[in-house]
């Protein structure tokens, strides 16, 4: 088992990513395409790959598919790239998730929103505190959607579980983010994790988070790969050239329709020889038309 603080490390630098989830036609999960995928991308040097993310379509996934994909990811990957593992939704069934994902051998679980319901900051601190104390394993908080906490209260959580160790920003909200850098320094990792995070990757590193996990990376790794450097780099030039080129135009893909950071995503897969079949419901698919749209960008290339 990888101890919190090895974790955090791993965390504190490179590039991250969510892989797809592989479905067949009929929707089924697809343990042989599953395990292709992750051969394919280990290589091209992502830190740790999150399996049954959000890309990787968590909010679809029964049970038993949850288990299926976070065994195919640990197996496949084992010795290689470390797995963290989706885990949500209500206290105990986020719970029941982190058993599964440490039972199963990930290194660790991103805690996801709880959904739906809006709680108080105390609700949200106890629902973090509680999952954390239930598992072993790292678990690094998903800050999105209706499940956002204050600095203050996820330094009091920090100080009484020692697994927790990671803090990934989906809201884009720069004064909490500064107060939780600010807070707690360097007792977790940070990551940026606003859909195509490459378009805030400058502005967060200038924040002091300079990990971001790359959607694009299960289509373009090289692409990928090539953005981060140059961030790191602090290459203007290069950063500049592809966002003017390709990812702000990707954007006006993804915008066309709600979930569409996911479908993109997958038609991205079909497009370079990766087929990762259909999203599931309540996602849909990329039209023909913007599927065409994306093969323009992938090849201008």
């Amino acid at each position: 088992m990888m101890s919190p603080n090895e974790l955090k490390d791993i965390l504190s630098d490179g590039l991250m990513s969510f892989p797809v989830t592989d479905f067949h036609e009929d929707g089924s999960f697809n343990p042989d395409g599953y395990r292709g995928r992750l051969e394919w991308l280990m290589p091209y040097g992502a830190r740790v790959l999150f399996a049954a993310g959000g890309t990787g379509e968590f909010f679809s996934l029964a049970p038993d598919d949850y288990s299926d994909v976070v065994r195919v990811a640990v197996d496949t990957c084992r010795g290689h790239t470390p797995i963290v593992a989706g885990a949500g939704g209500p206290t105990r069934l986020a719970i029941s998730y982190g058993l599964e994902a440490q039972r199963l051998g990930a290194a660790g679980i991103l805690l996801m929103p709880h959904y739906l319901t809006d709680a108080p900051q105390e609700g949200i601190a106890a629902h973090i505190r509680e999952v954390c104390k239930a598992l072993d394993i790292s678990v690094i908080v998903y800050n999105r959607a209706n499940s956002r906490i204050k600095a203050d209260l996820l330094a009091e959580i920090a100080a009484e579980c020692p697994n927790l160790i990671g803090f990934k920003d989906g809201v884009g909200d720069i004064e909490n983010m500064v107060r939780v850098r600010r807070t707690l320094g360097d007792r977790l990792a940070y990551l940026g994790g606003l859909p195509t995070a490459e378009v805030f990757a400058h502005a967060y590193r200038a924040l002091g988070v300079p990990v971001y996990s790359s959607a694009v990376f299960n289509f373009v790794p090289a692409t990928a790969m090539k953005f981060y450097e140059a961030v790191r780099a602090g290459d203007h030039s290069t950063t500049n050239h592809l966002l003017d080129t390709f990812f702000l135009p990707l954007l006006e893909i993804r915008n066309r329709r709600a979930g569409y950071a996911v479908s993109m995503v997958k038609a991205g897969t079909r497009l370079v020889g990766h087929p990762s079949g259909p999203v599931r419901p309540p996602l849909s698919d990329l039209d023909a038309a913007e599927t065409a749209m994306l093969k323009d960008l992938i090849d201008k290339l």
